[in-house]
């Protein structure tokens, strides 16, 4: 063996552990790193669409190889994403940090359950429709009414940041200090607490009627369809079937990632 092949030889040899930990699925166990309220938090595996929930203290065990993405989730904190990286793989740990989300409150639904969607609540309750422009015959706004979340990022990212006479410095600083994303953020995710509830009041007792999950993981379902990268392209406004057809891939996956989590 001369001395070139001896070196690529040692080479590979040194890579093969690297080449192992990239290829190896190992039950990653994890750590919920939080002010309070550290049970209940969702852990998601993007890559491989494998979940669980953390316990009282924070722990986690989940599925992860290199470079899948773990998505971290609950109503008191901020959505995080991270990145497992080779290290992670070779100790089989990782630790997330949350931060706290703020002024975000849990849903609480009282009575009949609202869509989102004024009109169609009004129709569905016992509310009279108020007057409006049309009663009085003045000309006004005919597109859907903003919610607050909105309004408030339309104020906040409105307009262009620079004309021939202007430049747009509160839309720049909100851009720069992340208050714009922020408010994206918040408008995402009540876009889709309004589609979820949609469902569930459209859908929930016809689809479990046909597809049973225990009463204590209904809700648990709903909000893992609703974390699906795909769930408003397959989900607003179509129909029914399509719907369905959704729903049923997604109650496949969650009931195999629950009985394994039982495990």
């Amino acid at each position: 063996m001369n001395f070139r092949t001896a070196i690529l030889v040692f080479f590979i040899c040194g890579l093969l552990p690297l080449f192992n930990a990239v290829a190896q699925t190992v039950d990653l166990n994890g750590e919920i790193i939080a002010d309070q309220d550290l049970e209940g938090i969702h852990i998601i595996n993007k890559t491989s669409n494998r979940f669980t929930t953390t316990n009282a203290y924070g722990k986690f065990s989940i599925p992860a190889k290199y470079k899948d993405t773990i998505l971290v989730s609950s109503v008191q904190y901020k959505q995080t994403e991270v990145l497992v990286t080779y290290q992670n793989i070779q100790d089989g740990i990782i630790s997330i940090y949350l931060e706290e989300q703020v002024n975000v409150l849990d849903q609480v639904i009282v009575g009949k359950i609202l869509t989102g969607d004024l009109d169609s609540d009004i129709k569905n309750s016992d509310a009279e429709r108020p007057i409006d422009f049309y009663d009085l015959g003045l000309p006004g706004y005919t597109g859907r009414r903003l919610t607050q979340s909105e309004r408030r990022l339309a104020d906040a990212d409105g307009g262009t940041f620079v004309t021939l006479t202007t430049i747009n410095v509160y839309k720049i600083l909100n851009r720069i200090s992340g208050r714009t994303n922020m408010l994206k953020e918040r408008v995402f995710l009540e876009r889709k607490t309004v589609l979820t509830n949609a469902l569930k009041a459209r859908m929930d007792e016809d689809f479990f009627s046909l597809y049973p999950i225990d009463e204590k993981y209904k809700e648990e379902f709903w909000y893992f369809c609703s974390e699906d990268e795909n769930f408003e392209k397959r989900c607003k406004g179509k129909s029914d079937i399509e719907i369905f057809e959704f729903l049923i891939e997604k109650h496949t996956d969650f009931m195999k990632n629950l009985v394994e989590r039982q495990d």
